[in-house]
């Protein structure tokens, strides 16, 4: 009958191991939800587990049989609650019960201990979980250690002789150790065998003074996480995964700034092309409809040369600005509109600044444009983009007949804001080109 018993548990015990097998090629990382370094909140933490399997005086390690060799298995059962408090380390507390029998065939002796429970605290240390050759670990070996209390009722039997022991309750000394697979999210196959080293007279026979007697328990059965479904259990998870899944988020970030840069740069390198000035003559070349004027002539808004003067007189006269006229400038600087992140006028625009035009041919004013832009972006770029747009507006005022030596266009970028840029509309006043006539 012991042998059968010993048989099906072994054939449990594979069964168990090729399932688990099995499972195994379905489980997922456990790094969803969380971050390196990241609190325990981040996982499930505490963990019930259910075992059954075999109780023996012997053990395969031939410690303290004291002469019990003949296998006597008997049925055990057991239960426990762990918190887990680390990937690699946890607290359970154990309930084990079920009965121990012992043949010692040489001394024709027999025992029989009736353990209705025992309770102990144990420390598990899982050996795999910070293994940095394994991303996710799915066989985690495991060895605890504790301290409890077990209560037992011992028949001894002599011959034709049997005593029964009053119930007793002593001190003893779980040591457990075995393997555990993950074959779901939070959910392993449980595979050990332990080691009890009890205080003295548990087989019914007190021995020396530091002999103690010891019986095993070979045992199979599940462990299951508790709480929040969504949460990775901490025990299934290996600190390596969850690095090695968020360097590959921020690779990713990475990547992408760096191709956000270089577009950024490209962009830069664009708008550097377009103002620069190769003939010296004051007119960007985008705009300069003649390049390669020679140096100090004088040139239009469109960077030609303008036609010598065959009597220069000069003419001193006095430059009075009307209230009239500052209100052709007031609505030209407020209808002035650019197309985002371009210095192309939009033709909303066009009617005020003919009207400026006009205003410059008829009374020769001198006229100062003066970009500006908020704080977004780089120095280098507002700088370029403000001097872009007040050279636009120049250019446009001398294609209407404005005499382009009589206007000067500076771009001054986020340096000269007239409101706060923490507020949208603050940033909105500070996008602005101005208007001073002289």
């Amino acid at each position: 009958m012991n042998t059968l018993y010993f048989k099906k548990a072994s054939a449990l015990a594979a069964a168990i191991l090729i399932s688990s097998a099995t499972f195994a090629q379905t489980n997922t990382a456990t790094v969803e939800g969380t971050s390196i370094l990241g609190p325990t909140s981040q996982y499930r933490t505490w963990s019930i587990g259910v075992n059954a399997g075999l109780l023996n005086q012997s053990n395969i390690f031939g410690f303290n049989r004291a002469g019990y060799d003949k296998l006597n298995n008997n049925v055990g059962y057991s239960a426990y609650v762990k918190k887990q408090i680390s990937p690699s380390f946890g607290i359970k507390a154990q309930y084990m019960g079920g009965k121990v029998g012992g043949v010692n065939e040489e001394s024709g002796t027999e025992f029989e201990a009736k353990m209705p429970w025992s309770a102990a605290l144990s420390g598990e240390f899982t050996l795999a979980n910070t293994n940095w050759r394994f991303f996710n670990s799915i066989i985690k070996p495991y060895f605890a250690v504790g301290l409890g209390a077990l209560n037992s009722e011992t028949t001894l039997t002599i011959g034709e002789t049997s005593t029964t022991s009053d119930s007793q309750t002593k001190l003893y000394v779980p040591v457990d150790a075995g393997f555990k697979f993950a074959v779901a999210r939070g959910i392993n196959i449980d595979l050990g065998y332990q080691l009890n080293w009890a205080n003295q007279n548990f087989d019914g026979i007190r021995g020396g003074q530091y002999k103690n007697d010891l019986f095993s328990y070979a045992h199979a059965g599940i462990e299951v996480a508790l709480g929040d479904g969504n949460k990775p259990y901490l025990g299934n998870s290996n600190p390596v995964a969850t690095m090695s899944a968020k360097y590959d988020e921020l690779k990713a970030e990475r990547d992408a700034l760096v191709a956000a840069n270089e577009k950024l740069q490209s962009n830069m390198d664009e708008i550097n092309a377009g103002l620069e000035d190769s003939d010296n003559d004051g007119v960007a070349n985008k705009f300069d409809k003649c390049p390669d004027t020679p140096a100090g002539t004088k040139v239009d808004g469109s960077g030609c040369p303008l036609p010598e003067a065959k009597h220069e007189t000069k003419v001193v006269e006095k430059i009075v600005v009307t209230e009239e006229d500052r209100k052709v400038v007031d609505e030209a600087i407020k209808n002035l509109e650019f197309d985002l992140s371009k210095a192309t006028i939009r033709p909303s625009s066009y009617e005020s600044l003919n009207r400026v035009a006009a205003l410059l041919i008829e009374k020769n004013f001198s006229l100062k444009l003066a970009g500006h832009t908020d704080n977004t972006g780089s120095l280098q770029l507002n700088l370029r983009l403000s001097k872009e747009r007040a050279e636009a507006v120049k250019a446009y005022l001398v294609s209407k007949g404005a005499n382009a030596s009589r206007i000067e266009a500076t771009g001054y970028g986020p340096n000269q804001p007239i409101a706060t840029n923490s507020t949208p509309e603050g940033r909105q006043l500070n996008r602005r080109v101005e208007f001073t006539l002289f």
